[in-house]
């Protein structure tokens, strides 16, 4: 949710394997990762409010962990493009061991802003890295496909990590699963090391030099994207609006389902892991479906979906029977599954190769500084109108960006053609 510059002149054909043997490991490392943060993610709210965080201390706490983010994802995305996405990613993993300290220590709910601290430090360097590495390893006319089946096998993960996590946390408690999840992500972190030091032995690896001349020239090219009114400026504007509203509903979204659904934190864990299966269905057919059809039908409809499955999480009456949440959150799971490889894939298309590591950077900064006061907000309308008003109010704004999505998403030229994409550095050359 990689490689580097691009030098060498060998173009990536049609005829190139959409997985080779470097992104199966790549995706296993990913896999072990994300399961412990699965296991943890869907449950951080409640683990707040166990440590004393009322709902506006929850709102201000996810507010003030998108700051560090915001100052970093772009000289992440710089960084991976210059020194190799797995070198990168290798450095962001052993700050992410880290992370997992302050949590299985906390004893007040502040402990967790530091442990969300070192986190963002770590998604700012492997978060562009992980998007542009797998651009760099595919050819534009099946770039939404790979992007499919990668996020299907990070599904699987959102399947078993809730499930795991919840009924850990119910069987031990939120200090034991935490501990499970940092030995998985040690056991990730290794294997990226590994990678990362194969890669460098290749004959072909030559990382630019670190300079803020070369920063501000790709900063420049990116800006001026921007600016230009194209398909780059509408996918900022659009999904700016759209993360405002979701940050500012879905932060809360467990808390919602314990105390006004009345669901068990077990429950709430599988809701999330029938999320994921319901994303890991649709993925692939949905990447297949971007590239047939173009990135802004599965956009558009994934929009629908998402307000219909708020509607129906939301608004049914308090202790309604577990199926009729279930359902809403399997339409949610499917919203996702559509969306996710085709915003990759458009993202990609968006930029030329030798960017992509500043252009998934500055994307996310972006979208965290227009939606930075979000979750505060929300907190905000929680207690001062009612619980749904925020839920409410994401499911409208699902709408309204539906228009913008269909006028405006239209890939105008390759630009994958505009320059040699040529194989990436962190792979080793044969």
């Amino acid at each position: 949710m990689e490689t580097d510059p691009h030098h060498a002149t060998t173009p990536i054909t049609k005829k190139a394997p959409l997985l080779t043997p470097l992104l199966l490991m790549f995706m296993f490392a990913m896999i072990l990762a994300n399961l412990g943060g699965n296991m943890y993610g869907p449950l951080e709210a409640l683990y707040l409010k166990q440590l004393g965080a009322g709902i506006s201390q929850i709102g201000l706490f996810y507010t003030l962990s998108q700051i560090i983010p915001l100052l970093l994802q772009i000289l992440g995305g710089w960084l991976s493009d210059s020194i190799g996405r797995l070198r990168a990613i290798a450095i962001g993993s052993v700050v992410g061991i880290f992370g997992y300290i302050p949590l299985i220590l906390a004893n007040r709910w502040e402990w967790v802003l530091l442990a969300s601290a070192l986190n963002a430090v770590t998604r700012s360097l492997i978060g562009p890295s992980f998007d542009a590495f797998i651009a760099d390893h595919s050819a534009p006319e099946n770039r939404a496909r790979l992007f499919g089946v990668t996020q299907t096998l990070f599904a699987i993960v959102s399947v078993v990590g809730p499930v795991l996590g919840g009924y850990l946390v119910e069987g031990i408690n939120f200090k034991g699963m935490l501990m499970v999840a940092a030995g998985l992500y040690i056991l990730a972190t290794i294997l990226r090391l590994g990678m990362a030091r194969e890669a460098a032995k290749g004959a072909d690896f030559k990382p630019v030099p670190l300079s803020m001349t070369g920063l501000k020239q790709n900063l420049g090219a990116i800006l001026s994207l921007i600016v230009a009114g194209g398909l780059f400026t509408w996918i900022l504007v659009t999904d700016g609006v759209r993360d405002i509203f979701f940050n500012m509903s879905f932060s809360f979204l467990s808390v919602f389902m314990e105390e006004i659904a009345g669901l068990t934190i077990g429950q709430i864990g599988v809701m999330n892991s029938v999320f994921g299966i319901a994303m890991m269905v649709v993925m692939i057919p949905a990447g297949h479906l971007a590239d047939r059809v173009g990135e802004r039908v599965n956009i558009a409809i994934s929009f629908v979906l998402m307000a219909i499955s708020l509607g129906i999480m939301v608004y049914v009456p308090p202790a309604s029977p577990v199926w009729v949440y279930t359902l809403g959150w399997v339409i949610a799971g499917v919203a996702s599954g559509l969306a996710s490889p085709a915003y990759q894939s458009l993202i990609s298309k968006a930029v030329p190769a030798r960017l992509r590591g500043v252009a998934f950077g500055l994307f996310s900064t972006s979208l965290g500084l227009v939606s930075l006061p979000a979750p505060w907000i929300g907190g905000f309308l929680w207690e001062k109108v009612n619980p749904q008003f925020p839920f409410l109010l994401t499911a409208l704004a699902s709408l309204v960006v539906i228009l913008p999505v269909w006028l405006k998403f239209k890939v105008e030229r390759n630009l994958d053609e505009e320059e040699a994409v040529t194989p990436p550095q962190d792979a080793p050359q044969g």
